[in-house]
Formats: C-alpha cells, sequence, structure tokens
C-alpha cells in the first residue's frame, strides 16, 4: 500500500471488545467504519462447582494485551501506520465481578461471571430482609430486580466467603469492578497510577447505582453492606480515562467504555425512541431505546443505562430483555455432549433435518432470566422419539433461541405499546443462516443482519472517536456511514409459529421448580446430604442384614429340627 493510500485512512480508532467466550481488539476507519483488521483470542470458562461459573482476570488482561500486539503486527503486515490509531474503545461482558488488591495488582479471587448461580442463596438470605420479599424493590432506583444475576450480591457473597478478601478491604488495599474497570485500571498503569473508573451503562448492571442520579446509592450499598471506598469513580461511556501505558499503542488515550449490549445498540446506530436491536452471543440481549426517559416494565424486563456519550450528554436510558442462554447452547453441544467437533457444524446439523421433530429444548442452564426471573428453573430436553437424533436436537436448540427471542419480544411489544415491524440483529451467532430463518419465522416479522455484524466492537469505536479531546468520529446522523443489511423474511404461515410457540411455553413450565437452594453451599456430594436418599440407603442396608439374619436363624432352625428327627 502506497503512502498516499495510507493517508487516505485517516485516524484509526481501536476497540477491545472482552466477551463471556473470547476477547479481541479490531481497528475500525474512524471516516468510513470500515473494519481493518483484528485478532481473537478464546477465554477459559471455570466451572468449578455446579452452577458456578470463573474466569482468570489475569487471562483476560493478558488476552487483552496478545490481541492488540497480534493486531498491530497484522496492520503493520498491511502496510498500515499503527500511529494513526487515535483512540481505543472497551467493550465488556457485564456484572462480572473481579476484587483486586490495588497494591500488588493481583485478583484476591477468580472473576464471578455473570451467569454464576452460587449467590442464589445470598439473594434469598437479603430478600428475607425486604417487606414482602418482594424482588422488584429496589427496581424504582436501580431498573433490576434481585437475582442472581447482577454484581452487587456476587460482590457480597466474595465479602462473606473469601478471607483474602475481606483482609483486604479491612486494610484499604481493596478494589471492586466490573471487566471494564479490571481492564481499564490495568492498561492504565495498574499499581502505578492506574485509573479506577467505570462508565454509567457498566454501574447500572451492579444494583448499587442510582439510575436517575447517576451515582452509587448510600442506602443500596448500606442494605448490601458494601463499602463504597472500593467502588469505581462513575465517568460517562465517552470521555478520555488515561492512557495506554505499555505495548504498541502506549500513549493512545482510552476514551470509550459500554457495556456490551449497549454498545451493540450504538453500534448499530440505534439512536432514536424506538429503535431496538437483538445480540446473539454467550446469552441473548434484546434492548430498545427509551430515549431521556426511564420506562419501567411490567412484563418482565429491565430499565437499564443505554449510554451517556459524553460528559455534558444527556442520559439515554434502556428497556432491556435478557436470556442467558444463546450461544453457550452450542458450546455446550459441542464441549459437553460432544456432538460436534465446531459450533459451525451445529447449523449443517440442523439444515439436514429442517425440524426438531418435536423435540422440545429449554437451555436453562442458569435458571430462566427475562421475562421470568425463575432462577429454579434447569434445562431440559422433551418431546424425545426413537426416531429423535442428534440433528434434531440441534436443530431444537437453535429453535430454542428463537423461542426465548420470542418471549422477550412479545414482552418489550406490551410495554412498548407499538410492536416492532423488523429486528436488527448482530453478534457472533447471526454468521448462522438457518438461525437468522428460523427466527423470522419464529417472529413472524423480517430479521435485518448488517453485513458488518462486528457492532458491539463497532460501539465502543464510536464512543472513543467521538470523545472530547479526540473528536475523529462524528455521531451527528447525516454523518453515521449507511449500512448494508441481509434480510431474511418469514417462510412459514403464523399459525404454524404459533402452534410451536405454545408446545415451547409448554416446554419451559416444566423446567422450572426442579432446583431449591436448600442444597449444602459447601458443594458437598455425601449421600447424606439428602435425607430421602440416605434414609433410602440406610433403611436397605438394615433390610438387607436384618434378611440375612433371618435367613441364618432359619437355616440354624432347619438343621435343628433334621438332627431332631
Amino acid at each position: 500500500m502506497a503512502a498516499s493510500d495510507r493517508m487516505v485512512l485517516g485516524p484509526l480508532v481501536g476497540s477491545i471488545d472482552q466477551g463471556t467466550s473470547s476477547t479481541r481488539f479490531l481497528v475500525f476507519n474512524a471516516k468510513t467504519a470500515e473494519l481493518l483488521s483484528h485478532h481473537q483470542v478464546e477465554i477459559e470458562q471455570k466451572f468449578p462447582r455446579e452452577g458456578w461459573v470463573e474466569q482468570d482476570p489475569k487471562e483476560i488482561l493478558k488476552s487483552v494485551h496478545e490481541c492488540v500486539e497480534r493486531t498491530c503486527e497484522k496492520l503493520q503486515q498491511l502496510n498500515i501506520d499503527i500511529t494513526n490509531i487515535k483512540a481505543i474503545g472497551v467493550s465488556n461482558q457485564r456484572e462480572t465481578t473481579v476484587v483486586w488488591d490495588k497494591t500488588t495488582g493481583e485478583p484476591l479471587y477468580n472473576a464471578i461471571v455473570w451467569l454464576d448461580l452460587r449467590t442464589q442463596s445470598t439473594v434469598e438470605r437479603l430478600l428475607k430482609r425486604i417487606p414482602g420479599k418482594n424482588k422488584a424493590y429496589f427496581k424504582g432506583r436501580t431498573g433490576l430486580p434481585l437475582s442472581t444475576y447482577f454484581s452487587a450480591v456476587k460482590l457480597r457473597w466474595l465479602l462473606d466467603n473469601v478471607e483474602e478478601i475481606k483482609q483486604a478491604v479491612d486494610d484499604g488495599r481493596a478494589m471492586f469492578g466490573t471487566i471494564d474497570s479490571w481492564l481499564i485500571w490495568s492498561l492504565t498503569g495498574g499499581k502505578n497510577g492506574g485509573v479506577h473508573c467505570t462508565d454509567v451503562t457498566n454501574a447500572s448492571r451492579t444494583m448499587l447505582f442510582n439510575i436517575h442520579s447517576l451515582e452509587w446509592d448510600l442506602e443500596l450499598c448500606q442494605f448490601f453492606d458494601i463499602p463504597m471506598e472500593i467502588l469505581p469513580k462513575v465517568r460517562s461511556s465517552s470521555e478520555i480515562y488515561g492512557l495506554m501505558k505499555s505495548g504498541a499503542l502506549t500513549g493512545v488515550p482510552i476514551s470509550g467504555c459500554l457495556g456490551d449490549q449497549s454498545a451493540a445498540l450504538v453500534g448499530q446506530m440505534c439512536f432514536q425512541d424506538g429503535q431496538a436491536k437483538n445480540t446473539y452471543g454467550t446469552g441473548c440481549f434484546l434492548l430498545c431505546n427509551t430515549g431521556q426517559k426511564s420506562v419501567f416494565s411490567e412484563h418482565g424486563l429491565l430499565t437499564t443505562i443505554a449510554y451517556k456519550l459524553g460528559r455534558d450528554k444527556p442520559v439515554c436510558y434502556a428497556l432491556e430483555g435478557s436470556v442467558a442462554i444463546a450461544g453457550a447452547v452450542v458450546r455446550w453441544l459441542r464441549d459437553n455432549l460432544g456432538i460436534v467437533k465446531t459450533s459451525q457444524e451445529v447449523e449443517k446439523l440442523a439444515a439436514e433435518v429442517g425440524t426438531s421433530y418435536g423435540c422440545y429444548f429449554v437451555p436453562a442452564f442458569s435458571g430462566l432470566y427475562a421475562p421470568y426471573w425463575e432462577p429454579s428453573a434447569r434445562g431440559i430436553i422433551c418431546g424425545l422419539t426413537q426416531f429423535t437424533n442428534k440433528n434434531h436436537i440441534a436443530f431444537a436448540a437453535l429453535e430454542a433461541v428463537c423461542f426465548q427471542t420470542r418471549e422477550i419480544l412479545d414482552a418489550m411489544n406490551k410495554d412498548c405499546g407499538i410492536p416492532l415491524n423488523q429486528l436488527q440483529v448482530d453478534g457472533g451467532m447471526t454468521n448462522n443462516k438457518v438461525l437468522m430463518q428460523l427466527q423470522s419465522d419464529i417472529l413472524c416479522i423480517p430479521v435485518v443482519k448488517p453485513s458488518m455484524p462486528e457492532t458491539t466492537a463497532l460501539g465502543a469505536a464510536m464512543a472513543a472517536g467521538a470523545a472530547e479531546g479526540v473528536g475523529i468520529w462524528s455521531l451527528n446522523p447525516g454523518d453515521l456511514t449507511a449500512v448494508t443489511c441481509e434480510r431474511f423474511e418469514p417462510q412459514i404461515n403464523p399459525e404454524e409459529s404459533e402452534l410451536r410457540y405454545a408446545r415451547w411455553k409448554k416446554a419451559v413450565v416444566k423446567s422450572m421448580g426442579w432446583e431449591t437452594s436448600e442444597a449444602p453451599s459447601n458443594g458437598d456430594t455425601s449421600i447424606f446430604c439428602s435425607l430421602p436418599l440416605g434414609f433410602f440407603i440406610m433403611s436397605s442396608m438394615i433390610m438387607l442384614i436384618g434378611a440375612k439374619y433371618v435367613s441364618v436363624i432359619s437355616i440354624v432352625g432347619l438343621r435343628t429340627e433334621s438332627t431332631e428327627d
């Protein structure tokens, strides 16, 4: 590429996209929104006990450094000058909770991932302190129900159960943050002056943040017994937080930060009231922009902060439908059942049969999120016959993602009053054409997918490039680049769609009430943890001993009789 061609590229913006399954670094042209290069590293998820999901914060940070360096190498191979990268944005998995030591820079425990269920007993203990055990008691301030999903209860569990964290808090050494805070602090210097901050979108997912005053809420912190001094400073989604302190991009400002779903909303350019997008990642998240008004759902949706694109810019809100398991079900088919070697094979298996043959899959591995908020649910596959094979299960898994989206879209239509006439989609799973066609069929509306699906990373890049002091990316509607899209139209009649949806709802009901929090928290799998099972086995042993004793007496008796004869 000639020097003159490099000049045409103009300023570039990098984007760290740290998700549940992987970390990526992507570089965009600020003038055209063209993706120039990227690198991706998969992240290990640890499952130390049933319902527990953890990740290593140091592995996450290392993956960010690796992705930045490899992407810069790729750009240099393309003869693109990396000094043209003028800003970096951060998009991250939300709610995932990290506590670290600010004097050593070391995490004090693994990150507790948003999917984790260990805090159910913590939630139930906290509920006893709320009048009427009302899960929605704090919804007016936070937009959220009391749930294992959000950061406050994860942090409460860490303070209750990890001695190193309790000691660090007592010593004034502890820092709390979601993944964005951990990354920004580490990348801007860490223990040597790193910036401890978060943005309003991530703060709004903690249950400690008042979404109206845009401040940490003293009463909420007191309720959860969280010391406010360990919390990060809350900033807007678009401003300079600090500078990169190491690596190929040393000195480049980090100037954008959005929780992944808010980033996708920005990347889809949903800046008007009523515009919505659905992201298919590890989970599935439907967000509808409600503008500067916070709308509260009567149908199981969350009220969350969509973005605040500058210190002096207004905050915008969104209604959100959250589904815990979407892409994760494909990973489960690959890693747990082993019926495919790659995620892409699921599409091929499903396409070969084109039907689930009456098989329905409810992947409630972490309970059910919106619109039910039912932690007792567990995954089920029902409607099996001798004819059912792995193809049908693969199809049912994809169909489950679509049915879950239908449930939250129905709830959103009821809350908003104006049904969506099409669904804008993004995320890794949208590369699956079978899934996209299924989604259109089940919703009975068109599904519209942008040709450049990396909208989450794009949203973070837009926020970074538009920040005051950077100013290389215009967010004015007239300046935004037109996006080409692929469109999927419904191909089945609405009656068939309704029939399949009704059977899915029947399966959902059967998934509920499987689990309680009565199980011991120490993970003890002794048979005596379950009284009915332990009682059954003890009774059986007594009966066997008794039977043997009786048989011995009988034999002795017979021998005695024969001797007497």
